[in-house]
């Protein structure tokens, strides 16, 4: 079997090292979870700390993306069930992980039903197995270690919490480091035992560190003032709950530690600042007085541009505070069932059974320890697994924030402001897409808190001129994302303009259903917003008609 890189040679990525570092001294951290681009050593890091033989963090245990709940969770033995006639559980990755690290890759694409099992574990420290009447549990206390790249989707805020620091990497290296990085893992994969020798020594010294920050950890002191300025920090953050505090508090300790001293230092608070908030800083962006120019040029169906008075472009955006949350309507039958999947089973005449009841709300899947449970009175019966929830749903909004919005704003941020509460109430996904002031930007990506939605919609200004193109653009990308993950995927696309562009939008299709909502204000109507919803094969409403629904 071949080796793991080692910890010591790899080069750059401070704060994931120093990260991983901490939460071998203090376990009770409570994880990681990094947000950077592929290639940037995280899963080398991860392999490689297994190495250091840290007490807590004895074993790397893997959680594929594509794994089930049985390879999460443990399941049923089948053959001794089928050979022996007992009953007895094959441990599953959760057993494995116990006192290690649990290395998820692509944490954010997880679905949400492994997502609730290890949300249950890591709070408890107790993986309880539920079958048929079956009980089985044992302990699972492991160190959780994620990676994702937002640009696939955000974490849900439940799990996004449970990670003690957070780390966003830029794939930025130098000349110097890129050149080292390469001869190094040259020299590796050529002589992998001379080079583990090469670093051996920096190995023990790292590893001997570790063992005496952990027996100094339980005597770190720390003042009241420091435990203030903590507490002081977060509330400056708008940090959620007290966890951020207890995790900053562990990690200044530990750090602490790490250096050889018992008192915690203004340093030290300062030193793990980032690890923690993060992900857990919940204040806006202020603006940039110097705004960065437009990724793209304006328009050219417009060769002449306008006077001063009359350019959109020349504008300031001007901002509207959100207006009363309005409820979307429905789409049309013909939209719904434009998405609908097929029932495989029921289109191959099986019929699946469960509670005594026939319903749809079953998988493909073979549930072998019911099937087991029921056949022994002889008769073979085949029992399948209940779906976990249904598809997943993406709601897509795309919002023109244009200077031509301006009047209808208000009203345009109330439904904005009403789909993210839908969304949440109904554990689905939303990602709002801004396009205007020339440019295209996601605003939010919401996993299931609307709280955040209506600060947010108060800070858009309408300005500029209107790149609906680039911005159906995107989106087409991004469902095909979406779909290629998880082709169940049922994307729900929301274009709330007012029409005002004169791009050719001629061949552009958006995966999933449509609905364009028309917020064009003046009284005599261009009709552009209905053509834009022909040309996409969406459904149409102005915003009048959303109004009377709610």
């Amino acid at each position: 079997m071949k080796p793991n890189f080692p910890f010591a040679a790899v080069v750059g990525q401070e704060p994931v090292k120093l990260a991983l570092t901490l939460l071998a001294i203090d376990p009770a951290i409570g994880g990681v979870l990094v947000s950077g681009p592929r290639g940037s050593a995280k899963s080398t890091l991860a392999r490689s700390l297994s190495d250091l033989h840290i007490k807590g963090l004895e074993q790397l245990v893997t959680l594929p993306l594509g794994a089930s709940e049985e390879m999460l969770t443990g399941t049923l033995d089948l053959q001794q069930a089928l050979g022996d006639q007992q009953v007895a559980f094959a441990p599953g990755l959760l057993s494995k992980a116990h006192r290690g690290l649990l290395y998820v890759d692509e944490v954010n694409l997880l679905p949400d039903s492994l997502v609730d099992l290890l949300l249950d574990v890591a709070a408890s420290g107790i993986n309880n197995i539920e079958r048929d009447g079956i009980s089985h549990q044992h302990a699972s206390e492991f160190v959780l270690m994620g990676t994702m790249n937002p640009d696939e989707g955000e974490l849900r805020p439940q799990l996004l919490d449970r990670f003690g620091f957070g780390v966003a990497l830029a794939n930025s290296y130098n000349v110097q480091e890129r050149m080292e990085i390469v001869r190094r893992r040259q020299a590796f994969d050529q002589h992998p035992a001379a080079f583990l020798q090469q670093y051996q020594a920096q190995q023990e010294l790292l590893s001997a560190q570790i063992h005496t920050a952990q027996n100094l950890l339980n005597n770190i002191a720390i003042a009241d003032a420091q435990r203030l300025d903590i507490a002081e920090r977060c509330v400056a953050a708008q940090v959620d709950g007290v966890r951020g505090d207890l995790v900053w508090l562990r990690a200044a300790c530990a750090h602490t530690a790490l250096h050889g001293r018992q008192s915690v230092e203004e340093s030290d608070i300062d030193a793990v600042q980032e690890l923690v908030l993060m992900h857990r800083r919940q204040q806006l962006q202020e603006p940039p007085n110097n705004p960065p120019p437009p990724p793209f040029q304006r328009p050219q169906e417009q060769p002449n541009p306008p006077s001063k008075t009359s350019d959109w472009g020349q504008m300031s955006p001007q901002t509207q505070v959100t207006g009363e949350m309005r409820t979307m309507p429905p789409l049309s039958q013909q939209a719904q069932d434009h998405h609908r999947q097929p029932n495989l089973l029921a289109s191959r005449g099986a019929q699946v059974q469960g509670k005594g009841r026939f319903t749809r709300n079953w998988s493909q899947r073979i549930n072998w320890f019911s099937s087991l449970i029921a056949s022994r009175s002889g008769t073979p019966e085949l029992r399948f697994r209940r779906q976990q929830g249904g598809d997943p749903t993406m709601h897509l909004v795309l919002l023109d924030t244009s200077a031509s919005t301006l009047s209808g704003q208000s009203q345009a941020k109330g439904l904005v402001a009403g789909l993210a509460q839908q969304a949440y109430v109904a554990r689905q996904q939303m990602v709002l897409l801004g396009f205007g002031n020339d440019k295209v930007e996601q605003l939010f990506a919401l996993g299931r808190a609307p709280k955040a939605m209506n600060p947010l919609l108060d800070s858009i200004g309408a300005g500029g001129g209107t790149p609906i193109k680039q911005a159906l653009q995107q989106a087409q990308a991004f469902g095909k994302r979406l779909l290629r993950r998880n082709p169940a995927t049922q994307v729900i696309n929301y274009i709330i303009t007012d029409g005002r562009s004169q791009q050719d939008l001629h061949g552009l299709n958006l995966p999933g259903t449509s609905l364009l909502v028309d917020i064009e204000q003046a009284q005599v109507k261009r009709g552009r917003g209905q053509q834009i919803a022909n040309l996409l094969g969406a459904d149409y409403l102005t915003l009048a008609q959303t109004l009377q629904h709610s």
